[in-house]
């Protein structure tokens, strides 16, 4: 799965699990400020996005995420 196409399925989940506006989401978006998502949520969407990954993801790794963009270099190593 390339950057783009693990974007457009965080953005995708983003918008029908967490109810968030298109067009607040950007690579930009600050997940807690921007998208105001809590760690509760972070976890629910790691787990959402867990079905497309090839490997586990460690939490410790997810504490340094604040942007969508964030999200996506981290996990794109794992769709591999």
């Amino acid at each position: 799965m390339t950057k783009d196409e693990l974007y457009a399925k965080v953005k995708e989940i983003l918008i029908n699990d967490f109810d968030i506006d298109e067009d607040l989401i950007t690579p930009e978006a600050s997940i807690s400020e921007d998208l105001e998502l809590d760690s509760i949520d972070s976890v629910e969407m790691i787990v959402k996005v867990k079905p497309f990954l090839n490997a586990a993801i460690e939490p410790e790794a997810f504490k340094s995420v604040k942007t969508v963009q964030d999200v996506v270099d981290i996990l794109e190593p794992l769709t591999k």
